[in-house]
């Protein structure tokens, strides 16, 4: 999906991208919401999937995952190593491809990319994945905050921002945590991530 604001920089980094973003596993990377995870077999989302790591974990468990990517150097070569997973080349904040499956995902992960979204979008995306939520579906979001590397495009969206709008649409807020990145490029560059994960209590 060309012209997606998020992906700027992307599409020329991703050689150099892939490897950092596989290097971590699922667990580590999601320590501070796997407690709250389905365990039984589910349908999930993950937007901004990027090379497939964690779309390929949870399909690993049983679930029926759709992975959204909308950076084609991204997204060919991750649906070619997981052609079970359904790849669909797409973004936030409206995810136009996905209107006719109103309240079909028990979780929907929107990790690591909530910050690619302004002032002005964040708020049209929190109401398109609440719709896609079933009643009592979770929600997975990472925020992060620190420098902005050179050619993207990113904003320091705050954990309390995250959360007013996640409220606004019916969300409970399950989990609220920071910590530094795990990756050592990003640790040492001082970057922090908030973590959250809501559940849709109410239309």
């Amino acid at each position: 999906m060309r012209g997606v604001k998020g992906t700027l920089g992307y599409s020329d980094q991703a050689a150099q991208l892939q490897p950092r973003y596989d290097q971590a596993s699922f667990e580590d990377m999601h320590a501070l919401i796997m407690h709250v995870l389905p365990t039984s077999p589910s349908t999930v989302m993950d937007i901004g999937a990027g090379t497939g790591r964690d779309a390929a974990y949870l399909a690993g468990q049983g679930h029926e995952t759709v992975a959204v990517e909308p950076t084609d150097e991204f997204r060919t070569p991750a649906s070619a190593r997981y052609p079970h997973i359904e790849w669909i080349d797409d973004a936030l904040p409206k995810l136009e491809k996905l209107e006719g499956r109103i309240g079909q995902f028990d979780l929907i992960m929107a990790t690591a990319m909530w910050m690619h979204l302004n002032e002005q979008e964040r708020p049209l995306a929190m109401s398109t994945v609440a719709t896609l939520l079933k009643p009592r579906g979770l929600l997975v979001l990472s925020l992060r905050h620190g420098p902005i590397p050179e050619g993207r495009l990113m904003f320091d969206v705050s954990a309390a921002e995250t959360i007013e709008l996640a409220k606004r649409e019916g969300f409970e807020n399950l989990v609220e945590a920071v910590r530094p990145s795990i990756g050592e490029i990003n640790r040492k560059a001082g970057i922090t991530w908030s973590h959250l994960a809501f559940c849709k209590v109410s239309a």
